[in-house]
């Protein structure tokens, strides 16, 4: 399971036309599907009059793994949808795109205002492929890490080496709160890094961890 994922910081947009047909493509960062959904329903209303507006969304930090497991996804979302086009031509070109460049927790939608000449099955994919391209190109990605929060509540006589301890192990106080007794540290660190943290903290006796 990876502690950090790729995604959009600063949406993109772009535009252009292949044998008259107009594409005019979006690329958003997104939390949840609800927000996936809204995105594309308001470039909907926004370009009502055309033909079709196609798009792809993911979510989830592991979706583009080697381990990713479609069934078993848990919280992963990973949709395509032609809108019309013939199936396969739009909706997995564009999903093609965000999975070529590893972005997750991302929307794209693609706008196609239809110039009178058939594209076919192969040049709609390509079209496609090209407008998620270029909003993507448009886009800021980033890459985000996945942190880990613990609570520890140590006495006051070992809190300097308790504090040394999270130091050293790349970790960040982000509150503390105290007792007549002692100290209740808040922390967050990389994912990846927690049970190095807490196996290090659980050398000190007198210390205990709280649910978060």
């Amino acid at each position: 399971m990876p502690d950090s994922y790729l995604t959009i910081s600063t949406a993109g947009e772009a535009e252009f036309v292949e044998k008259r047909s107009r594409f005019i493509s979006f690329a958003a960062h997104i939390e949840t599907e609800e927000e996936a959904k809204s995105f594309v329903a308001t470039i909907r209303k926004r370009y009502y009059d055309a033909r079709h507006v196609c798009y792809a969304y993911v979510l989830g930090a592991d979706v583009w793994t080697e381990d990713y497991d479609p069934i078993a996804r848990g919280t992963a979302v990973m949709r395509a949808n032609d809108d019309g086009e013939p199936g396969g031509s739009a909706g997995k070109p564009i999903l093609g795109q965000l999975r070529s460049r590893g972005i997750t927790n991302a929307v794209v939608a693609v706008v196609r205002y239809f110039g009178g000449v058939k594209l076919g099955t192969g040049g709609l994919a390509v079209a496609y492929k090209t407008g998620a391209a270029l909003a993507l190109d448009e886009a800021t990605i980033e890459e985000r890490i996945l942190m880990s929060q613990l609570v520890a509540e140590v006495p006051y006589t070992e809190q300097d080496a308790a504090l040394r301890i999270v130091r050293e192990s790349s970790a960040e106080i982000t509150a503390r709160d105290y007792t007549a007794t002692s100290v209740i540290l808040h922390i967050s660190i990389r994912q990846t890094l927690l049970d190095g943290l807490r196996t290090r903290l659980e050398k000190i006796y007198t210390i205990t961890f709280h649910e978060k």
